[in-house]
């Protein structure tokens, strides 16, 4: 059994998939998911769009799982974790559910079907046949912009009493609807917003938490705005936020996770920045800028002590650069 339904809160992190050669970089997925492990991260999804789940065939994704949840195990914190799930063809995702049922996860997150645009009472039987079929709970992704159709609130409030549907990553990017529904939700329903750039502005009108891509990057801070808000302190909530808020364009200022997967590498939490066709590393203007931006936000005073010093003063307690230069 899972506790995903009380889990799905606070900062959920989209894991970055890293690559070397071709093949999926255990040695550096590890090593991020230790890193994260040990900081203010309430769960991991897997396999989404920030980790080009798309891209991995059916063996590389059950390593992936069986990697993170191994290296979970062994570390101070078991995080839950959601597979993501897409498909534009209901038969295929229930083998994707039957596939992945003895997986060591907690959930799925299952986009909207893209391209085809099925109507409103197609999506609502679609997401009912998973959860009808699913062995772990299922958050619904509502990203019209990707998936090229848009989940109604009224849809999403018959999805809603599913007892296996407990939750959404809200993309939808229209706040008034996000606001409609997060008012007309049923008690215990969870609601994510997985919009970086409306991070605070979820989360002050009433949102769970969220699933962001750039809590990839300042993690403690991303946190800090929810944990603020929570305690009444919006004004400080605010100035936390806006302090990394111009992370969110730069990282996605190209197609993501590029930009992502540039940072990291350039901080070595990942070897390299590796992405999969169709998807191209980030160009030289935005790598200039990414430098600029990680320079900025390297503490200075280090550069006035020795090299051993220096690395002591970038390294966490659990033996992670947080800078390296290259």
């Amino acid at each position: 059994m899972t506790d995903l339904p009380s889990q799905l809160q606070g900062l959920w992190l989209p894991l970055v998939t890293p690559f070397r050669d071709g093949e999926l970089d255990v040695p550096s997925l590890r090593r991020l998911v230790r890193h994260y492990a040990h900081g203010p991260i309430d769960g991991l999804i897997l396999a989404a769009t920030s980790g080009e789940g798309m891209t991995l065939d059916a063996a590389e994704l059950e390593r992936l799982v069986a990697e993170v949840r191994a290296e979970l195990v062994d570390g101070e914190r078991n995080l839950p974790i959601c597979l993501g799930l897409s498909g534009a063809s209901t038969r295929k995702m229930l083998d994707a559910l039957d596939q992945t049922a003895a997986w060591p996860i907690d959930g799925y997150l299952i986009a909207s079907p893209y391209y085809t645009r099925p109507s409103q009472r197609g999506l609502a039987q679609h997401f009912s046949t998973l959860a009808d079929h699913a062995s772990w709970p299922i958050v619904l992704y509502n990203i019209p912009y990707r998936t090229s159709v848009n989940l109604s609130n009224e849809t999403l409030l018959r999805l809603a009493e599913h007892p296996n549907i407990v939750g959404i990553k809200d993309c939808c990017a229209d706040r008034t609807q996000s606001v409609d529904f997060l008012a007309r939700r049923p008690s215990g329903f969870r609601v994510l917003t997985g919009e970086d750039a409306q991070y605070y502005d979820a989360l002050a009108d009433g949102a769970d938490g969220a699933i962001l891509l750039s809590a990839h990057v300042a993690t403690e801070i991303f946190a800090s705005v929810r944990t603020l808000l929570a305690q009444g302190n919006r004004d400080a909530a605010l100035a936390n936020w806006q302090s990394i808020s111009e992370i969110t364009s730069l990282l996605f200022a190209e197609p993501s996770p590029a930009p992502a997967k540039y940072w990291l590498a350039r901080t070595g939490l990942i070897d390299r920045a590796e992405v999969r066709l169709p998807m191209v590393e980030v160009s030289a203007a935005l790598a200039a800028r990414l430098d600029a931006e990680i320079e900025r936000r390297t503490p200075r005073h280090c550069e006035e002590h020795s090299e051993e010093a220096i690395h002591s003063s970038f390294t966490r307690p659990d033996g992670l650069l947080r800078w390296r230069s290259q």
